[in-house]
């Protein structure tokens, strides 16, 4: 790229004009020092240099589309079989402080590959390791790690132990911080001590006592995630009981439905919240939904409330005034909770934790996202969502403190609380990260002491990636993809590791998969687990586990019992991989097959928030075309019907110009105020969406919101 274009590119990506020439004449004196012709090695080490002067100069630290210039013009050229360009490079320093990097040196590995090989050829001696790394709290340790004559397809972990996972909860200093939290209410940062935590837990348990909840029986929980809701959550599990995890933002009827398929003999909920400056009730949802007997807690900055049901009871009178409580001892496979797939053409699964499944999350936490005793974790989720648990064992079982909010995290109130309450680690969804860098919420914030990010949900865009590296002083982002039945990730990446914009590094530890197409390996295709692993679910509530998962999966390269996932992923070079959504979401276009994430990469456009395509058969001619549904950034646009066709256009030319134009078959644009969601960061499965637009047509709707 010739000087002046360069300097107008960069202006336009909002370098001030009267720094372009300086930061051009440096650049191209770093570009001058590694040329390309040297091979992908020295890209890396001239996008190295250029991350150096980035930080380094005022023009360029805060501007991140700036810095996606950069980024491009170092791996120009770059083979397809190299992969694509690390943007994040740890110094040698910095991974050996890690504690993968600890484990490596004390296994006297070199590599984090063969760290990996090791963790799956091993895996028992792998899971024994991370057991007594974390400092899982046994009353009685088990035998062995795990029951060889027991199948893979639903192994015996931890055979004769006798534990509880809460206590693993509650080690460490009783006056350290375990809970820091705010809320759009009340912004001010509290602190609750471990042992604060640990008694308002135990009078959680000796009030389900009280209540005549008995041992094994399950509570649910439809809270916001708040200091209460965290120890409703640990005291349940300390008593020995199960939680229901049910979304604070659920409809009646799904209430009705998570509570009936969990068996759930008590609710736990809050009178209501505020959350983006409205106050949403829920208890009246739980009534609505008939629930059995709640506890109900008042709204914040109120003392008491006043049930409306006659067996329902206030939190007030629910507490015990008894803080401390002998942890019921359990059995590894004992249910812990009971969480929920998204469900998007029937009800959902009702899959179960157990006391075992928290060790997959915590292992996760300490390795893939080197969780150390002075970070606080931040999450924006609840208990109705499998990041809610994640959340509380990875922090509290590693010996660290979460944070809590609640409140709308799109707003900058959010981003102030991350900053003021010292956040060391912070979990998006890249829904939330495009919202932030299109309404430009966060900037000017103070997040330096924040280490690095963790990504799930959907797959993100390389220009949300750089952006939320910019806020933190190019901080990494580790992409983090798994489910709920995998207690954790099973594909992720680690702080020893080059991370590329929006690619994984590394199957997860203890954990491995391979790619088929029609049964056969392949570069590209469908996600098939190879278990056993700690983590992975053995039983369903509301479905045949072992048909959901095992029956008719093609088995391995070598003949290994496979576990289906649904996933589809790529696998680049240089070790990298890429996620395109789920299997039911493949595009099949004239013969061209896509995934629906891939083509909703290129729909980026200036009067939308976000987009989603489905293949549709409009004409029943048995040929698709793509229907995209677009959330509008002015919601006048709603019914505008000129900014439908110009959108479709402009999504048309996107696809053809830069995916192929065998695919750019675009029928209609659809406008709603937010795009149909299977979960936080999720959006429905194009099947589900097809299914949404079949609606519309029927019901006349169309276009319409």
């Amino acid at each position: 790229m010739r000087a002046e274009s360069l300097a107008g590119t960069l202006v336009s990506a909002g370098v001030p004009a009267r720094d372009a020439p300086g930061v051009v004449s440096r650049v191209e004196e770093v570009l001058r020092a590694h040329p390309k012709e040297k091979g992908p090695d020295e890209q890396v080490r001239a996008w190295a240099d250029l991350e150096r002067l980035i930080r380094s100069t005022p023009a360029l630290a805060s501007r991140p589309d700036a810095q996606a210039v950069l980024y491009r013009l170092a791996y120009d050229g770059r083979p397809r079989e190299a992969g694509p360009g690390p943007a994040w490079l740890p110094s040698p320093e910095e991974a050996a402080r890690t504690n993968v990097g600890r484990l490596m040196a004390a296994r006297g590995l070199a590599r984090y590959e063969d760290l990996h090989r090791w963790s799956v050829e091993r895996r028992d001696a792998f899971w024994e390791t991370a057991i007594r790394t974390l400092g899982i709290v046994f009353r009685t340790p088990p035998s062995r790690i795990r029951d060889a004559d027991s199948p893979v397809t639903k192994p015996v972990w931890l055979p004769g132990a006798r534990l509880n996972i809460a206590e693993s909860c509650f080690r460490g200093d009783p006056g350290r911080t375990a809970l820091v939290h705010a809320s759009e209410t009340d912004p001010a940062v509290r602190r609750v001590t471990l042992a604060e935590l640990r008694a308002l837990a135990a009078r959680v348990a000796h009030g389900l006592d009280d209540l005549g909840v008995r041992k094994g029986e399950r509570v649910a929980l439809d809270l916001p995630m708040t200091p209460e809701a965290a120890a409703i959550y640990l005291g349940t599990i300390l008593a020995g009981r199960a939680v229901v995890g049910i979304a604070d933002a659920s409809a009646a009827p799904d209430i009705e439905k998570r509570v009936r398929i969990g068996g759930a003999k008590a609710v736990f909920t809050v009178d209501s919240y505020v959350r983006d400056g409205k106050s949403h009730g829920i208890y009246e949802k739980v009534v609505e939904a008939h629930a059995p007997r709640t506890v109900v807690l008042p709204a914040e900055g109120r003392d008491r409330v006043r049930p409306v049901r006659r067996e329902d009871v206030a939190w007030e009178d629910f507490l015990s005034d008894r803080a401390t409580y002998d942890a019921a001892p359990c059995d590894p496979s004992d249910v812990t909770n009971v969480l929920f797939s998204s469900g998007t053409t029937k009800d959902p699964k009702a899959i179960l934790w157990t006391h075992a499944t928290p060790i997959k999350a915590a292992m996760d936490a300490a390795l893939h996202h080197d969780v150390h005793t002075d970070d606080l974790l931040a999450w924006p989720t609840s208990f109705g969502w499998m990041m809610g648990p994640w959340l509380t064992y990875g922090s509290l079982v590693n010996g660290a403190a979460m944070a809590l909010y609640t409140g709308a995290p799109q707003r900058r109130a959010y981003g102030a609380f991350v900053a003021e309450a010292g956040v060391t680690m912070l979990g998006v969804v890249p829904k939330l990260v495009r919202g932030w860098r299109l309404d430009r919420a966060m900037e000017g914030l103070d997040w330096s002491r924040i280490r690095r990010f963790s990504s799930t949900g959907e797959t993100s865009s390389p220009e949300d990636m750089f952006y939320l590296m910019a806020l933190a002083g190019n901080k990494p982002v580790i992409e983090y993809c798994g489910g709920t039945e995998i207690g954790g990730g099973y594909l992720t990446g680690t702080m020893v590791q080059p991370a590329a914009p929006s690619c994984f590094t590394t199957p997860a530890l203890g954990l491995d998969f391979v790619l088929l197409d029609g049964g056969r390996p392949t570069d590209r295709g469908e996600v098939f687990l190879v278990p056993p692993s700690i983590g992975l679910s053995n039983d369903l509530l509301n479905y045949d586990h072992r048909r959901e998962y095992f029956d008719g999966a093609p088995p391995g390269p070598h003949g290994e019992t496979l576990r289906r996932h649904g996933d589809q992923v790529e696998r680049l070079g240089g070790g990298y991989y890429r996620h395109h959504g789920r299997i039911d979401d493949m595009v099949n276009i004239y013969g061209v097959k896509s995934s629906a994430e891939e083509i909703r990469s290129v729909l980026a456009h200036d009067l939308v928030a976000d987009a989603k395509p489905v293949a549709v058969d409009v004409g029943n001619t048995g040929q698709h075309s793509l229907v995209i549904y677009a959330v509008p950034r002015d919601p006048k646009l709603l019914d505008d019907p000129e900014a439908r066709e110009r959108l479709r256009k402009d999504f048309q030319r996107e696809i053809k110009e830069r995916l192929n134009p065998l695919l750019a078959h675009v029928h209609e644009v659809v406008l709603v105020r937010e795009l149909p969601q299977a979960g936080p960061g999720k959006t429905k499965t194009m099947r589900a969406l097809r299914a949404d637009y079949e609606a519309r047509r029927a019901s006349g709707r169309g276009s319409g919101h």
